[in-house]
């Protein structure tokens, strides 16, 4: 496989990617600029995201509690001209592989070539019970999703493609027209160091580290891919190196921080912020966090912003953290 131009752009340092949610109910004690509905917000924010010169544009996909990422995805790429769009990440059972494909195709023509297709396992039993999709075993969810990739892979080809596999079986399916790209980039979620990474190894053009792990235990994480991908004979360098943020949230100082987490969380934190998943500081503290990853091996950050309407953070983001990173 050869390496993306999305992947090979890691040579020239750091990039971050921003991933947008509707707007965050705990938002409503707060001044906000945008005070209509939170799809308004998503759009404003999605078009400063561009302006700012962040690589990546993306919007999660839990249908059951937020805006559809494929429609909101379609409308972001008429307003915005440089961004790479897509989701961090798909879960490959909300939509058939085949319409997965179609649906990816037709946003990488709406965007003029900016796709990245992102793909997970999902995690969320009772989100599969609200789409009355079955939340099958790790294992069994796990080998559907490479299935899922050799027939997406399939249908962007030359020549009609059929499969018969455990889970899907497609025949002379082929999506036309073929995207704009002459092969969309592929990421693929999580860090599970025996079945995930040897995915990624072997499928995807991005790794994608949830929050959670150390700098030290990244390094590590990365080091079994490189086993992985020494294994099947592939080049380490051909793998963009991502890492994702759940919900950032920063301010100029430390005062001012501390005002906007009591925004949110007005009767006080219900836990630790590492609990919540919640990554707060001001920009030399985001700044120093963000380093240490990126000595560790990682070359992409996804950022998410639970409120969507929150400009400040993409702002001191942009102006302050992106600049001071080294490497």
């Amino acid at each position: 496989m050869a390496r993306h131009p999305w992947v090979a752009k890691a040579d020239d340092g750091a990039r971050f990617g921003i991933q947008l949610c509707a707007e965050d109910g705990r938002r409503d004690a707060m001044d906000r600029d945008i005070k209509a509905n939170p799809y308004d917000a998503l759009m404003e924010s999605g078009k400063l995201v561009d302006q700012l010169g962040f690589d990546g544009l993306f919007i999660y996909d839990h249908v059951g509690q937020a805006p559809d990422p494929w429609v909101w995805l379609s409308g972001l790429a008429s307003v915005t001209e440089n961004v790479m769009l897509g989701s961090v990440v798909n879960c490959v059972f909300h939509r058939y592989p085949t319409y997965l494909a179609r649906l990816a195709t037709d946003l990488d023509h709406l965007s003029g070539g900016r796709l990245m297709l992102g793909l997970g396992i999902g995690y969320l039993p009772e989100e599969f019970k609200m789409l009355g999709v079955e939340f099958m075993p790790n294992r069994d969810r796990f080998r559907a999703l490479e299935e899922i990739v050799q027939i997406i892979q399939g249908s962007w080809g030359d020549e009609p493609f059929s499969f018969d596999g455990e889970y899907y079986q497609v025949e002379n399916i082929r999506v036309l027209p073929p995207p704009v790209q002459e092969r969309p980039p592929i990421m693929i979620a999580g860090s599970g160091e025996q079945v995930t990474l040897r995915h990624v190894a072997k499928w995807a053009d991005a790794c994608n580290f949830n929050r959670g792990p150390s700098a030290e235990q990244t390094r590590h994480k990365l080091e079994v891919l490189r086993g992985h991908c020494a294994d099947i004979g592939r080049d380490y360098d051909e793998i963009l190196k991502t890492d994702f943020t759940g919900w950032l949230i920063m301010a100029p100082t430390e005062a001012e921080l501390e005002q906007k987490l009591a925004g949110y969380y007005p009767d006080g934190l219900p836990g630790s912020l590492d609990y919540l998943g919640v990554t707060a500081g001001t920009p030399e503290q985001i700044t120093e966090k963000f380093q240490s990853f990126v000595d560790a091996g990682i070359q992409y950050f996804v950022v998410q912003l639970v409120d969507g309407s929150d400009r400040e953070t993409i702002q001191l983001l942009a102006d302050e953290v992106v600049p001071a990173i080294q490497g």
